[in-house]
């Protein structure tokens, strides 16, 4: 049986309870999410029962939990006290690629499931709000700060801002918005958002890419209009 970092023997059945617990959902509830019998986790609650790794990350998903947490029964969501040791290095120009009319996105970590914040490098496409179109929401807030070019930042709410490099700004994401690009020179962002990353695709209208695009962009993804 694994153990968890402590060295004692991890259960993820009293994880899985604990989790399922906390968010006040019922067996019945967990299996509409996961897609798994209400039979088979009421085992794995028990100890009764074994997953393999596929089972544990669907369930993983359906609980909107990271895998560690599931070999880490004490770990709960306000504990900072012990460390999951999750890490993962994303190399310059790597990172999942997010193509739009407004911003071609790279999103550092992606392989990372279940993060608390999504960190997202944004190359703007758009000189004038006319070219940009519709605002862009979606939950939860953001902080962003220009690492390249010259920038205007416009919201629904307030007047357009001019920041630089080095410059930053915090906001309620669901409030409209838009990053333009200032000048013929590039211009980058770097935005670190709160919300879940599907979310945050699905905002977009993001859709995997077709086989046809791969050979030149195998980690491209396109988004419909």
């Amino acid at each position: 049986m694994p153990k968890n970092m402590s060295g004692n023997v991890a259960k993820p059945g009293m994880a899985l309870r604990q989790i399922r617990k906390e968010k006040q959902w019922t067996l019945a509830e967990v299996s509409r999410r996961t897609g798994l019998p209400v039979s088979t986790l009421s085992k794995v609650e028990n100890d009764k029962l074994s997953l393999s790794y596929d089972k544990l990350v669907r369930i993983c998903q359906g609980l909107e939990v990271d895998i560690a947490r599931l070999f880490s029964p004490g770990l709960t969501q306000g504990a900072q006290s012990q460390a999951t040791g999750r890490r993962i290095i994303t190399r310059a120009g790597e990172g999942k690629e997010i193509g739009t009319d407004n911003y071609n996105h790279i999103y550092p970590a992606a392989e990372l499931l279940n993060k608390r914040f999504n960190p997202i490098i944004a190359d703007l496409q758009c000189t004038t709000l006319e070219e940009f179109g519709e605002l862009v929401r979606h939950p939860g807030e953001e902080f962003a700060m220009v690492m390249e070019g010259t920038v205007d930042f416009c919201t629904e709410l307030y007047a357009p801002t001019r920041l630089e490099v080095g410059d930053s700004v915090y906001f309620d994401s669901g409030m409209g918005h838009a990053y333009i690009r200032v000048g013929d020179k590039p211009a980058k962002v770097l935005s670190i958002c709160s919300t879940n990353e599907s979310v945050l695709m699905s905002s977009v209208g993001a859709r995997e890419a077709d086989a046809s695009d791969e050979d030149d962009a195998p980690r491209r993804v396109k988004v419909s209009a």
